[in-house]
C-alpha cells in the first residue's frame, strides 16, 4: 500500500484528480464532480507510465518479507477504515491477505516456479491494493451510493473484485499445496497397506 501511494500510478492519477476539482471550482461540472474527480484519477492511474524494471534481482525471501509486511500493513489499513468500507469487505481483505502470507512463506515452492511466483506476487502487490485504494480514494458518501439504472455501487464493486480475488487466491494454494496434498495421500495408502486387517 505504502508503495502504490508514491507509485507514478498513484501520482498521475492524484494530478487527474486535481484537475476535476479544479473542473468543479470553475463551474466546468456541475453536481457530478464527483464523478469527474474519480474518473479523472482512474484515467490517470491507468495511463501513467510503469514502474521501471530493477535490474537488481531480489531474492525470493527478502521478496516474501517486503510483500508480507505490505500485506500486513493493507490489512491493518483496511480494518482502520472499516466504518467506511464495507463489512464483507473488510473480512474477504483478511482472508486474502492470510491466505497470501501463507504463500509467501513457502519460499522454495515460488522459487522453482516463476511463473507462480509472478502471480503470487501480482495478486499481492498489485490487485489487492489497486482495488482497495481505488475504492478508499472515493468519497465515503459516494462509494456507498446506489448508482442510476440499477449499476452496482463502488461498495458492491469492490466486494465482487475482492471475491474474484480470493477465488484466485484459493487456486493459488491449490497449485503450492499440491505436492503436499499429494505426499499425505501416498502416506495414507502407505499405512492402508501396512495394516493387517486390510490385508486379502
Amino acid at each position: 500500500m505504502i508503495r502504490y501511494l508514491g507509485s507514478t500510478k498513484n501520482l498521475v492519477g492524484c494530478v487527474g484528480g486535481l484537475l476535476g476539482v479544479l473542473l468543479h471550482l470553475t463551474g466546468a461540472v456541475g453536481g457530478v464532480w464527483p464523478v469527474v474527480v474519480a474518473g479523472l484519477y482512474a484515467v490517470g492511474a491507468l495511463l501513467a507510465p510503469p514502474e521501471k524494471i530493477r535490474l537488481v534481482p531480489v531474492d525470493a525471501v527478502t521478496e516474501a518479507g517486503l510483500l508480507h509486511a505490505e500485506l500486513d500493513e493493507l490489512v491493518r489499513e483496511v480494518g482502520a477504515q472499516s466504518s467506511r468500507v464495507p463489512e464483507p469487505a473488510v473480512a474477504a481483505v483478511g482472508r486474502i491477505g492470510a491466505v497470501l502470507g501463507d504463500l509467501l512463506a513457502r519460499h522454495e515452492a515460488l522459487a522453482a516456479n516463476p511463473d507462480l511466483r509472478h502471480t503470487v506476487v501480482r495478486l499481492a502487490r498489485t490487485d489487492l491494493p489497486l482495488s482497495v485504494q481505488t475504492y478508499l480514494n472515493l468519497p465515503w458518501w459516494f462509494a456507498v451510493k446506489q448508482r442510476a439504472g440499477g449499476e452496482p455501487s463502488p461498495g458492491e464493486e469492490l466486494v465482487t473484485q475482492l471475491g474474484l480475488l480470493e477465488a484466485e487466491a484459493h487456486r493459488l494454494a491449490e497449485r503450492v499445496y499440491a505436492a503436499d496434498v499429494n505426499q499425505q495421500a501416498d502416506h495414507t495408502r502407505y499405512l492402508r497397506d501396512r495394516d493387517p486387517d486390510n490385508q486379502p
